[in-house]
Order: structure tokens, then sequence, then C-alpha cells
């Protein structure tokens, strides 16, 4: 049971890793092609990634400077709500 666990971290971080190409900065948005609402929820769902990657490297931002605006800041905060448990906050649990 533990091994199984163990697999199963080795496999969300590694994809994680692999995952992060599409960070913020990296050069994949440029003005001629801006990060939309889909980026947006995918860079605020990596934000603390991209935070730590760009002590590393200047060049790494949270946030995309080249994006379509209200749809990407739409999905990047709503991303960031979500994905650091603000939206359970409104969930109730059930005590059986």
């Amino acid at each position: 049971m533990k091994n199984n666990k163990i697999i199963f971290l080795f496999l969300v971080f590694t994809s994680l890793l692999f995952l992060t190409a599409c960070t913020p900065g990296g050069g994949a948005n440029t003005p001629d092609n801006p990060a939309g609402f889909f980026m947006g929820i995918w860079h605020g769902w990596i934000a603390p990634v991209s935070l730590f990657m760009g002590f590393f490297n200047p060049e790494i931002r949270i946030y995309e400077i080249y994006n379509s605006g209200w749809w990407y800041d739409f999905g990047f905060y709503m991303a960031i709500i979500s994905g650091f448990g603000g939206l359970s906050f409104f969930r109730k649990n059930k005590e059986e």
C-alpha cells in the first residue's frame, strides 16, 4: 500500500514538472498570440510552482503579460480561488 502512494506521488510530481513548460513568461505567448481563458486557468493552478521557478529563472512569471484581457483575468482568479480551497468555504460538511 505504501509503494502505491509513493508511485502515485512520483507520477503526480513528474506530470507537474512536464506540464510546467507552459509557465507564464516562458515565451509561448506573444502580442500576436495572447493567452486566453484556459491559459489563465492553467496559470492560476500552477502559480505556486511558477513563483518557486521564478526565483531561479527571472523570465518565469506568475502572471502572463501577453494576455487577452478580462477573460484571462477571470480564468486566472477563478483557478487561484478554487485551487487554494477558497470555494470549499461554501461547502457544508455532512456529518452522519
